[in-house]
C-alpha cells in the first residue's frame, strides 16, 4: 500500500541547496523504488512506473513536500518504502527528494560541471556514484543478480570480470545498467573508467 503516515520529526529542507531532478532525484528513485517486482515498467506495482517523471509527479504536491504522497511513504515510521528487507532511505536521500519537491518538482537537467578525472578515488568519487545509481539493487540484504556491492570486494569482482564497465557504457555484452534507468552521465562514466585504468584501488 502506497499511502502512509507522515513523519515530521525531522526537517528535510534546511540546507537550501538547489536539487536537479535528472542528476539527483531520478537515479535515486529508480535505484530504490523501481526494483524487480516494484514500481518499474514491467511490474507497475500499484500502477506506478517510477522510472517516469509523470508517474513520479502523481505522488508529488509541488511546493509542499509534507503534503506529497512520495514523502509520506518514504518517511512512514511503521512501514516505510522501500519495504523490508531493503534499507529505508537515509536522511540525506530524503532531504534530496524533499528539497526537489519544495522547489517545485521540476523536470530539469542542471548544467554539467567540469569533469575532473585527474585523481579518481574509490571513497571520494566512485563509491558515491555507485551508492546513487547502483546500490539500491546491488547492496543491502538481498543484492540482485548476484552482484553484491555491500563491500569493496564485491565491486572489485565486477571490475575484474569486466561487467562494471560493460554495463555502464552499454556495449551490448552485459545487461545495461542502471536497469530501468538512464545511462550514467558521461563524466561519471569517465571517472569510473579512469579509476579502473588506475588499478581500481580501494582508496
Amino acid at each position: 500500500m502506497l499511502l502512509g503516515i507522515s513523519s515530521c520529526t525531522n526537517e528535510y529542507i534546511s540546507d537550501g541547496r538547489q536539487v536537479c531532478f535528472e542528476q539527483e532525484v531520478l537515479p535515486l528513485i529508480v535505484s530504490t523504488c523501481a526494483r524487480e517486482g516494484c514500481h518499474n515498467p514491467a511490474t507497475r506495482e500499484k500502477d506506478y512506473d517510477l522510472t517516469q517523471f509523470n508517474d513520479i509527479l502523481k505522488m508529488v504536491e509541488p511546493g509542499s513536500y509534507r503534503k506529497s504522497e512520495l514523502y509520506k511513504v518514504i518517511t512512514n515510521p511503521f512501514s516505510p518504502m522501500p519495504p523490508k528487507p531493503y534499507d529505508r532511505l537515509s536522511k540525506e536521500q530524503i532531504t534530496t527528494i524533499s528539497l526537489w519537491i519544495e522547489q517545485g518538482a521540476v523536470n530539469a537537467v542542471c548544467m554539467a560541471e567540469a569533469c575532473d578525472t585527474s585523481f579518481v578515488s574509490y571513497s571520494g568519487i566512485v563509491k558515491p556514484i555507485l551508492d546513487l545509481y547502483c546500490n539500491g539493487c546491488h547492496a543491502g540484504p538481498r543484492p540482485q543478480g548476484g552482484v553484491d556491492y555491500n563491500s569493496f570486494n564485491g565491486v572489485r569482482t565486477t571490475v575484474d570480470d569486466g561487467s562494471l564497465i560493460s554495463s555502464i557504457i552499454r556495449d551490448g555484452n552485459t545487461v545495461n545498467m542502471p536497469k530501468n534507468g538512464n545511462k550514467l552521465p558521461d563524466c561519471k562514466i569517465q571517472q569510473i573508467k579512469k579509476w579502473v585504468q588506475d588499478g581500481a584501488k580501494n582508496n
